[in-house]
Order: C-alpha cells, then structure tokens, then sequence
C-alpha cells in the first residue's frame, strides 16, 4: 500500500528485519485528529542551520553574477564590444618559455593574446629600454620580423642622448653615481578589442614608477598612468608585436599616502622582482 493513498496508518506485520513490526507514521491530514493532531515544533538550532544556509547561497549566487553587466549575454557590455573580463585561471600554462627575461611561447586564443600584450607592454616601458644594447635585444624578441628594423628604428630615433640627458641619465642610459634609475610598468587589465586566427588588438591600462632614487634626485621618482596599444600578429607559433602607440591615463585620484624616502624607494626596486602576466 503506498503512503499517498491516505489509507490504513497502522501497523505492518513483518515489515522490520526478523518480521518485528515497523510503525509509519503518515502526514496528518486537515482537521483530522489523529496522533492528537498536534504538529511537531521546529527546532530553533535547525532554523537558524536552514536560514544560514539560504543566506551563503544567496551570497554566493551574488558573487558569481558581479559584474556580469545586468543578464546582458556573455562578452558583451551593452553597447556591441568585448566586456571586461576578470583575470582568473584556466588550467593552462600561460607561458612555455622566455627569452631575454621576456615570456614567450604564448597560445595562439584571445587569452594568449592578451597575455602577450601585457608582458610586452611591460618590456616596452621598462629600464631596459633606455640602453641600446636591451633594447634591441627587446625588440628582436618581441617584434614581428616583419616589423623589426622599422620598430628598431623609431626607437632608437626616440632613446637619444638628448632625451637620456632630460631624464638625467649618462649617455649610455646609466644612472649617476649613487642613484638607482626606477622605470618599472606595472599592467592594470588588459581589453582586447580585435581578435582573428592571424592578428589581435589589445589595450594595456598600466601603471608605472619613473625616476631617480637618491639624496638629491631633482626628478624624484613618481608614478603615472597610461594605456598602450599593441597591434599583435600570429608569427613563428607565437604572437609578435607588429606596432605599439600610447596614450596617458585613466587616471585615479591621488592617494593620501605618504611618499616614502628615496633610499627606501630604491631598496624596494632592488628587492621586490616583477612578475610573468597572464589572463
């Protein structure tokens, strides 16, 4: 007899192990009387486990929908571009290899991509871009071959002795006696704005420190904002910057931070390392 015929809530004969007879006990129904027709209380501990419960799911549900732009469908912000996505992990080596301390070997997908643009960005816009010899080393890591000498040749047009000599370093892009020169990028998020099999766009939104650290710097170091671009395409089973242009900012509020001392500032430089970036 199945429970859900609101038949006979008896007893029945050899339902327990060895035939002991098992009670089942039924719902009540409306009105009725039987078993006194009093309903069991809630336990006030169980209450509070179901209310918890329901609150860490709501909250979670919360967090995993943050920043999904308001049920508009996947990668999209609304207005028909990419939407930012959230830097997280996909089980994937972002890189396989380096050269010249640069990450290369990166996928050929639109993480890759981005992955690349970020650590290229950094190598663009860092110290050793101001020494001929890094330089070139950079470029011909990271620039399409394609590209290479045209690259080359702008920015050795730009790193000239008179423009090392307004940022006041020595002529081969060394600092003076006992200063330490700080150029360091560090990436935001990255946005991809164009992507197919053979080429890619990606903006870059970085931070960077720039300066002289030491008693007496007249060009103290400070940081600033910028967005790079790099136009990247798909050579040698890696992804290569074809050109890169810049723009300044977004640009926050300043902070109230207090400004630490410049021997402080180049002990941090020498003791804190970089990072490899992916998406």
């Amino acid at each position: 007899m199945s429970h859900g015929d609101g038949g006979y809530r008896g007893d029945h004969p050899g339902d327990g192990p060895g035939g002991h007879q098992t009670r089942t006990r039924l719902p009540d129904e409306p009105g009725s009387g039987t078993y006194g027709g009093r309903r069991p209380s809630r336990s006030p501990r169980g209450l509070v486990g179901v209310v918890g419960v329901v609150v860490l799911l709501i909250a979670a549900i919360a967090f995993a929908n943050r920043g999904d732009g308001g049920g508009e469908s996947p990668g999209e912000d609304g207005k028909g571009g990419p939407a930012a996505r959230a830097t997280a992990p996909t089980g994937e080596r972002p890189v396989t290899g380096s050269e010249a301390g640069i990450a290369t070997g990166f996928p050929r997908t639109e993480q890759g991509a981005e992955s690349a643009a970020a650590n290229y960005a950094v190598a663009l816009s860092g110290d050793g871009m101001f020494r001929t010899e890094t330089r070139r080393e950079i470029v011909d890591t990271i620039a399409a071959e394609s590209s290479r000498e045209r690259i080359r040749r702008d920015l050795d047009g730009a790193y000239t002795a008179k423009f090392l000599e307004k940022v006041g370093l020595k002529p081969d892009g060394s600092a003076p006696e006992g200063m330490t020169f700080v150029n360091r990028t560090i990436p935001v998020g990255t946005k991809l704005t164009d992507y197919g099999s053979e080429n890619a766009t990606v903006e870059v939104w970085a931070t960077s420190l720039f300066g002289l650290a030491g008693e007496g710097s007249t060009r103290p170091v400070s940081d600033s904002w910028f967005t790079i671009t790099l136009q990247l395409v798909w050579s040698g089973g890696d992804w290569k910057v074809e050109s890169h242009s810049q723009k300044s900012g977004p640009a926050p509020v300043r902070s109230d931070t207090t400004a630490s001392g410049a021997e402080e500032i180049a002990e941090a430089v020498e003791g804190y390392g970089g990072f490899t970036y992916a998406r």
